[in-house]
């Protein structure tokens, strides 16, 4: 996808009254609620943007944990925030496309919020232990149709709950909740460990969550949901096993304000983004974790996020999969 450059349209919208608007956002700090706890990758990509964002602004960014309820906390702190551009979020895949999706309970949905960017793409592999015996996605789905699997996940209602099932839904598996079984973990890096201590069979999550264990051989990869090989991941992709839909299943980040917030802010925002993504030391670092930096404009972002988010209600309506606590 490529950034849109969006100043333009909005100086000749708004003519010389935007002038003074534009002049003076942002005369105060600005306060960026991470919605998920310190060391998470909500978290590192946040603060790794930081600087390079905080330049681009020309103001100060003041980064605040919000966390709880699956980033529901923080994310309702921003939907009551007043629309001046001054509380921000930093949103993430489970915030906005799993939890809408799969919590019939969710105080929000993708209608309380302006999306003025996603700016990092996680593509999601599934993997095991070397030792499995499991060599591709055929001896998986083979074994899961055959004698059952296991899977671990950071949570009931994840990113990682929803990625294994949608896998397997895809491959065609019959019954995949009744065939795989689910192992909630406390965490990304829990999950990992389950596979890697043979409590689970299997896990689906970010590369970047995975990239460690895959490098140092301590996990294999069947898969990677993109159309194109992920350096470091010796695995098909999902495109080239004629799984193309799986495109969808990635994380990801981006950064939203409530839903009326003004057309000005927002193009700021598209500016400020498409120069803070582009700071070389940032893609690098974002880059040796797994991640893809592809910087979206307003207009992309909530229509990838809002295709995303019915693909994936579209899943837990069929499989029955909705949290109603």
């Amino acid at each position: 996808m490529k950034l849109r450059h969006l100043g333009a349209f909005c100086a000749m919208g708004l003519g010389l009254a935007a002038a003074p608007a534009l002049a003076e956002y942002p005369e105060r700090p600005i306060n960026m609620i991470i919605p998920y706890g310190a060391g998470g990758a909500t978290d590192i990509s946040a603060r790794t943007i930081a600087e390079p964002l905080g330049t681009a602004v020309g103001g100060t960014l003041v980064m605040s944990n919000i966390t709880g309820a699956g980033g529901a906390t923080g994310s309702v702190a921003v939907q009551n925030a007043k629309p001046d551009g001054y509380t921000m979020l930093f949103a993430r895949v489970g915030s906005h496309s799993v939890n809408p999706a799969m919590k019939a309970t969710l105080p929000y949905t993708l209608d309380d919020y302006r999306f003025v960017t996603v700016y990092e793409i996680n593509p999601v592999a599934c993997a095991v232990r070397p030792d499995s015996g499991i060599e591709s996605m055929e001896d998986l789905v083979s074994l899961t149709e055959s004698e059952g699997t296991s899977y671990s996940s950071s949570g009931v209602g994840s990113m990682l709950h929803l990625a294994a099932v949608f896998v397997l839904d895809e491959f065609g598996v019959k019954d995949p909740l009744e065939k795989a079984t689910h192992i909630p973990q406390k965490g990304g890096g829990a999950a990992a460990t389950a596979v890697l201590n043979g409590t689970a069979t299997f896990l689906c999550t970010n590369t970047s969550a995975l990239a460690s264990f895959v490098a140092n051989g301590q996990l294999k990869p069947l898969m990677v949901t993109t159309d194109d090989p992920v350096p470091g991941f010796d695995a098909p992709s999902a495109s080239s096993l004629g799984k193309s839909d799986l495109t969808q299943l990635v994380g990801w980040t981006g950064i939203a304000g409530p839903d009326d917030l003004p057309d000005d802010v927002a193009a700021k925002w598209g500016e400020w983004m498409a120069e803070a993504a582009g700071n070389e030391k940032f893609v690098e670092q974002m880059t040796a974790r797994g991640s893809v930096i592809e910087v979206m404009s307003p207009e992309e972002a909530n229509d990838f996020i809002e295709t995303q988010y019915e693909t994936f209600r579209t899943l837990v309506d069929k499989l029955g999969m909705r949290i109603e606590g």
